[in-house]
């Protein structure tokens, strides 16, 4: 861990301790109230659930420390999806989208944005270092993609798109700020899906929206309080406990990632194995630059449908469930989704399991 993650990681733990009075509770306490104290001419720091909690504030202040800009905490990932794309885009915009990233943005572009007059275009992660930005009012790049692990130069892009009069915003979800900083890289906004590794337990929705303008920061939190799209009290102090180990988990998730890549991509049974963190995968050329790591996510594809669903079935360590970044290890084929992957490709995140009982589990499915 380099000394600025070291230092996030430190602050994120102790983060409440100078507003603390004598007594206070250590962990910040669940307010599960809709409405609040106000006398005739008074005012609070809160009067209505809709546009403040006590536990977005001790969430919000603790996912800033990691952002190191201004934060808005959502109740699902597709929530702060939604706001940046809402504030960013009027009718008669255009924007650019990645073809291989999270399939709901897609959907949710061409179902409503297009409806509301905004042009949508998708070009592939790979395509972005190359694409000619004229005329589009925002970027959105999903980098490393999910689930094919393709990536771009978030600064490069960053740079052509703000030279043609873009904004831009980064879907960080895959690597967390711990991993990868599209903020000091040049993004106007990064969202993230907070379901994933930072709540760690596949038991919340969350996600946020970060940014250090504070004119387009305000347009993201005018957007929540009016759409309602608002995180509960008891997930806000969920993400905040998870977020407290994120580092910890981390850790361990992207070493085990590596040591299995590198046994998959020497396996007979394994084609087409993608992994950043190996040398000689095509992602590899961002690692140690603007990625940390090579991330906890696998992609590799086995010889057909079948055979992937035999693996799944067979493999006591992975829980075979969408999503990703949990504390168990998970995988699932995702061609049944629609992803424009081969039948047979799995992703696969690694969790916190150790390693060779892990991989003795994955080793063994293969041989069946």
């Amino acid at each position: 861990m380099n000394d600025d993650n070291a230092r996030r990681a430190a602050r994120l733990l102790h983060h409440r301790k100078a507003g603390l009075a004598p007594g206070d509770p250590v962990a910040p306490p669940i307010t599960p109230a809709t409405t609040f104290h106000l006398p005739a001419n008074g005012t609070g720091a809160y009067g209505y659930a809709r546009a403040g909690n006590p536990g977005w504030s001790e969430l919000e202040a603790q996912l800033s420390l990691l952002e190191e800009a201004e934060t808005v905490a959502f109740p699902s990932g597709m929530a702060a999806i939604s706001a940046a794309l809402f504030a960013c885009l009027k009718a008669g915009d255009r924007v650019i989208l990645p073809a291989d990233g999270y399939y709901v943005t897609r959907v949710l572009a061409t179902d409503f944005l297009r409806g509301l007059g905004v042009a949508a275009d998708f070009l592939p992660t790979t395509g972005y270092d190359t694409a000619d930005f004229t005329g589009a009012a925002l970027v959105y790049m999903e980098t490393p993609s999910n689930p094919g692990l393709e990536v771009c130069d978030i600064g490069a892009v960053a740079a052509r798109a703000r030279a043609a009069g873009a904004r831009v915003v980064v879907d960080n979800t895959t690597m967390t700020p711990f991993l990868q900083r599209p903020l000091d890289l040049g993004a106007d906004l990064v969202v993230a899906a907070d379901t994933k590794a930072p709540g760690g337990h596949s038991d919340l929705l969350a996600g946020h929206v970060a940014g250090r303008d504070p004119v387009l920061m305000a347009r993201v939190g005018d957007w929540r309080r009016l759409s309602g799209a608002v995180l509960g009290p008891f997930e806000a102090w969920l993400l905040h406990r998870g977020l407290e180990t994120l580092e910890l988990r981390l850790e361990r998730m992207c070493a085990s990632a590596g040591t299995i890549a590198e046994r998959l991509a020497a396996h007979p049974a394994v084609r087409g194995l993608r992994y950043p963190g190996l040398p000689g995968d095509v992602s590899h050329r961002l690692v140690g630059s603007q990625m940390a790591n090579g991330g906890f996510l696998i992609g590799f594809t086995l010889a057909d449908a079948g055979v992937a669903e035999r693996f799944l079935s067979a493999c006591p360590y992975l829980a075979q469930s969408t999503s990703f970044g949990a504390t168990h290890s998970s995988a699932e084929r995702r061609a049944r989704w629609g992803d424009a992957v081969p039948e047979g490709f799995i992703r696969l995140s690694a969790g916190i399991e150790p390693v060779e009982e892990l991989w003795r589990g994955i080793r063994g499915a293969l041989a069946g």
